[in-house]
């Protein structure tokens, strides 16, 4: 009779934690658009294209491609996320930074391409395996899990070397991943989910594990592109990015956004989910101890729009 009840107890315990993260609800909190940055404005120009037009190319290319809904689901399904996170992450990219391609074979064939270039990540000469020796660095060195340990670097990056002049050399003030990880042009990114080669990088522990893809190496920057050039390997990313925002947010911030596409689109479109979690919290403790309610996570214009088409792309699945 004891045993029984301490299983009975332990079921219920396991049914209901003794904290649930507050559930951010379906939807935005904006009633209109926040404002779109003036490069997106500008790239779209330059294409001779409207938002409404890139919306209607990449929706198109979801519906009249069942293969890659398919590939879309299964992703999702693997990291245990709605599809819709992976389909906002797809749109808010597609829409707002580069045109989608009219079929998806021609994303294999730009991955092949990248393996007929020579280059690496580096900067001014200096390679990425080379800069992370330095001894600014030496605070990451006892850190083996991709994600921790790319973020600790880019955080040194961050506070010793933006827009610095170290050692007598000068360094850009930009971010970490434009001066290494994009050899072609600074705000590069690539393939059906428009990852940067950082995020990928950071990503790479999770998707081995969840996955069983072979490690990304930074060594290896033609890998690295192939990588998220393949819409075979890309999707694993983009869903363990996704799925690790939403863990942030529930760990760090207490918010549960896994019901909202437009904020999970949002932290795909600006990274660093864990500071950004960081930062809502230390906020909402402050608004709490003035007798104020929290902030809830809040979508911005890529993520906004995602939220309103989200019955349109419902239908897609």
């Amino acid at each position: 009779m004891l045993i029984r009840t301490f299983v009975c107890l332990s079921l219920l315990l396991a049914a209901f934690p003794a904290t649930a993260a507050t559930l951010v609800p379906p939807g935005n909190r904006s009633a209109t658009q926040p404002p779109v940055p003036a490069a997106s404005a500008s790239r779209t120009r330059a294409a001779q294209s409207t938002y409404d037009a890139k919306y209607r190319k990449v929706y198109e290319l979801l519906k009249n491609d069942a293969q890659l809904r398919a590939k879309i689901k299964a992703a999702a399904a693997l990291y245990s996320i709605d599809p819709l996170h992976i389909v906002g992450a797809i749109v808010g990219e597609h829409t707002y930074n580069v045109d989608a391609y009219d079929r998806l074979q021609t994303y294999y064939v730009k991955a092949v391409a990248y393996l007929q270039t020579n280059f690496s990540f580096s900067h001014n000469g200096e390679a990425i395996d080379d800069f992370v020796q330095r001894p600014q660095f030496s605070k990451c060195k006892a850190i083996t899990e991709s994600y921790s340990l790319w973020s600790c670097r880019e955080a040194v990056w961050e506070r010793d070397f933006r827009g610095k002049k170290v050692d007598g050399a000068s360094f850009p003030d930009n971010r970490f991943s434009a001066v290494f990880f994009q050899p072609f042009y600074a705000g590069q990114t690539f393939g059906i989910g428009q990852l940067n080669p950082l995020t990928a990088l950071q990503m790479s522990d999770l998707v081995a594990r969840t996955s069983g893809l072979p490690k990304l190496d930074h060594r290896n920057a033609k890998e690295v592109y192939r990588t998220i050039m393949d819409p075979d390997l890309t999707l694993a990313y983009v869903a363990a990015t996704l799925k690790k925002s939403i863990d942030a947010y529930r760990t760090i911030a207490d918010f549960d956004i896994s019901k909202n596409p437009g904020v999970t689109a949002t932290l795909y479109n600006i990274g660093n989910p864990d500071q950004r979690a960081r930062a809502l919290k230390a906020e909402n403790q402050k608004l709490r101890a003035a007798g104020l309610s929290p902030r809830l996570p809040a979508e911005n214009y890529y993520g906004w729009l995602v939220n309103t088409k989200l019955s349109e792309l419902k239908e897609l699945f």
